[in-house]
């Protein structure tokens, strides 16, 4: 019997299951964005919080113990340097789950895993500029071009 066994099984033998939810927790440190499915998220998501709980006791033995869950030492050192002062002032809700939709293939729930309070990306870093300036700088190339198409056109006819 199962009781109060509140971890789920995924379709997969033990081992398996431990070296998956091992290689997603570091891929969700790695990467603070995994997408996979709703019941892999829900299982995976109970580690990351744990692992996260464990860094912020910022001792040698929590460390140890990360490290024998998380194999890649540069994603434990992030997680040791960046996240946990990231999360100093949270008691837990480490992580998020949003859903997008369905998975053609099988129909599966999909859904993003990420880390709460990760910064966003910015497509650009120059500053927008009016769309005149912007009508005008291609105006300006365009006559250029077309400028120099016209002038090597007519040197070519002349010579014949």
């Amino acid at each position: 019997m199962r009781h109060q066994a509140h971890h789920g099984r995924l379709g997969v033998q033990p081992s398996h299951r431990r070296a998956m939810i091992r290689n997603m927790v570091t891929s969700l440190f790695k990467h603070e964005r995994i997408k996979t499915t709703k019941t892999r998220a829900k299982e995976v998501r109970r580690y990351a919080e744990k692992m996260i709980t464990l860094a912020k006791k910022e001792t040698l033995a929590s460390k140890r113990d990360v490290l024998g869950f998380v194999r890649e030492r540069d994603v434990v050192n992030k997680l040791f340097k960046t996240l946990i002062y990231r999360y100093s002032q949270r008691k837990g809700g480490y992580t998020r789950i949003l859903k997008l939709g369905y998975r053609a293939g099988d129909g599966a729930d999909m859904v993003f895993l990420e880390l709460v309070d990760r910064p966003t990306e910015e497509k650009s870093t120059e500053p927008i500029a009016d769309k005149k300036e912007k009508t005008e700088a291609i105006e300006t190339t365009s006559e250029e071009v077309v400028g120099t198409k016209k002038k090597k056109s007519k040197e070519v006819t002349p010579a014949s």
